[in-house]
């Protein structure tokens, strides 16, 4: 990846099975007790230098679902009412529970 290619700090890229790359901000990423001490972590973890977690079992349509469901607990995480409902395709319901929990979201 060159200069030009590197996102700004900030962000981190999560990697589906398939090779897709996903840049959210690391406070999204923060929203899943799995990714966050890698995201927040002194060292310890290589996806911590890299700035790239690898989502070894979930495929892009997937991590894509996941993260646009980051950003929504974000925005609407100290609201109590009016939350808009998450829309999930039926046929993505079961594998989108199990990188769920996998994650812990």
């Amino acid at each position: 990846m060159s200069a030009e290619e590197q996102p700004q700090e900030g962000y981190v890229g999560l990697i589906s099975s398939d090779g897709h790359e996903f840049w959210i901000t690391k406070e999204a990423a923060c929203v899943s007790k799995v990714l966050k001490p890698m995201v927040q972590g002194d060292g310890h973890f290589r996806e911590t230098l890299d700035n790239k977690i690898p989502l070894q079992d979930i495929p892009h349509d997937v991590a894509e679902k996941l993260c646009e469901y980051l950003y929504y607990s974000l925005k609407y995480k100290d609201q109590v009412s009016d939350i808009p409902e998450f829309e999930i395709p039926p046929e993505m319901a079961l594998e989108l529970l199990v990188a769920a929990d996998y994650l812990d979201v």
